[in-house]
């Protein structure tokens, strides 16, 4: 087939759908496809690139400066009077095709596909599928995120709030109704985004999925401990994923000062950049545990795959996972898990059965932050518990093998050209 997949986001971006949508394409060129990925450009200007046996045109795109691009570093704060000053722009900021449509056309046109996949309802999304519809070509739509996701980091006052999630919802579900086959990675955010209203076009929870050949369960490489300053033979606790404000980091490390009052030589590795990684770390200094927080920043594989294997279990606070791709990764691992419950979390992290899941009681934060502690502690301390958790981590993330996931989209893409 001559497939096309359309996103917002790419390689070499860090986060759950570039990752996705490139795992996707590159495994299905090694599969025999013909594969063409359409994204924003990284430089401002169009240009094409073949990555990992993938065509990837990368469209015109505008620079936002107030949200950083998940490439390069978010670099250390300027600071006043000994003061972190706070961060309003970023030298290299997000990037977004804003007028894509004859763009679209022309590589489309060269291309010819058979069906389009389209990742992110923005420009390049619609714009291929306004292509698509006008030429007869099947669509097939996934949607990686949930409306009240996009709305958390506005700020907005609860009276507001409503409503725009409300029409974030019709207009997701609107979106999607233009499609031919719809997937998300999980039943319960298709659940949470119908609300058991009707919807025409075929829909389906497809997991975005995991390469087991590159996780797996065991201990990093001498040389990891010593490049990272990871001290040897410790317990560590792990985060793994972007560090901004949604993604609720600042609890993990709130609640690891509290792991360390039982467990007082452990560690807390946080692998990942993003705007709050400058604020957590003044956090960490502020409740003196610096010295026990190894903030990383961004890490590509390979040295990513053997990060998981540095940890003795993984938490996380965020709440906002339609799935959570480093939650499969980290289970894959072998790693027990602690997690808040929300979002889709609870498919990967079973409660008593790999690891603790959170209970969230309204805006309690303190309380979570004790129960996170708690969890991580007894993992910690208890090596049976390790144990069991560990093997049951394994078992669940062999539910989401990528090859599965390839699999049922091929199927899917079969079935629109067919019909």
């Amino acid at each position: 087939m001559r497939i096309v997949i359309a996103t917002a986001v790419y390689y070499p971006m860090i986060n759950g759908v570039a990752v996705f949508s490139h795992n996707l394409a590159v495994g299905l060129a090694e599969r025999g496809h013909e594969v063409l990925v359409l994204c924003p450009s990284q430089t401002g200007r169009s240009y094409t690139r073949t990555i990992d046996g993938v065509k990837t045109c990368y469209l015109k795109s505008s620079e936002i400066k107030v949200y950083p691009d998940q490439i390069h570093k978010v670099p250390e704060g300027k600071k006043l009077l000994g003061m972190k000053l706070p961060r309003i722009f970023y030298k290299h900021g997000f990037r977004v095709s804003v007028f894509p449509k004859r763009e679209v056309k022309k590589i489309l046109d060269e291309f010819g596909p058979d069906v389009v996949h389209v990742q992110v309802s923005d420009m390049i999304g619609m714009s291929v599928v306004s292509y698509a519809r006008r030429q007869g070509i099947p669509v097939v739509t996934t949607e990686h995120n949930r409306p009240d996701v996009l709305t958390d980091p506005l700020g907005l006052p609860k009276f507001l709030k409503k409503p725009v999630v409300s029409g974030l919802e019709r207009f997701f579900i609107w979106r999607h109704g233009k499609s031919d086959f719809v997937t998300m990675p999980t039943k319960l955010a298709i659940r949470e985004l119908l609300k058991d209203r009707e919807f025409k076009v075929p829909i389906a929870a497809v997991s975005n999925g995991v390469d087991l050949s590159s996780f797996k369960p065991g201990r990093a490489e001498a040389e990891i401990y010593e490049k990272y300053k990871i001290p040897v033979g410790v317990p560590v606790a792990l985060y793994v994923g972007r560090v901004d404000p949604e993604k609720n980091v600042g609890m993990v490390v709130s609640a690891f000062g509290e792991v360390l009052k039982k467990v007082p030589e452990a560690v807390l590795v946080v692998v990942g950049d993003g705007v709050d990684r400058l604020r957590l770390e003044s956090e960490a200094e502020r409740l003196g545990i610096a010295g026990s927080v190894r903030f990383l920043g961004r890490v590509l594989p390979p040295d990513l795959y053997e990060l998981y294997k540095v940890g003795d279990v993984f938490v996380t606070a965020s709440e906002i996972e339609t799935q959570g791709i480093v939650l499969i990764e980290a289970a894959a691992s072998g790693l027990p898990l602690v997690a808040v419950n929300g979002g889709a979390v609870a498919e990967v992290c079973r409660d008593l059965e790999n690891g603790f899941l959170i209970e969230k009681d309204g805006s309690k934060n303190s309380q979570a932050s004790s129960m996170i502690a708690e969890a991580v502690s007894m993992i910690l301390t208890d090596k049976k518990l390790q144990e069991k958790f560990s093997v049951n981590s394994v078992k669940i993330a062999h539910e989401h093998d990528f090859e599965k996931t390839l699999d049922q989209f091929i199927n899917i893409y079969n079935k629109v050209i067919n019909i």
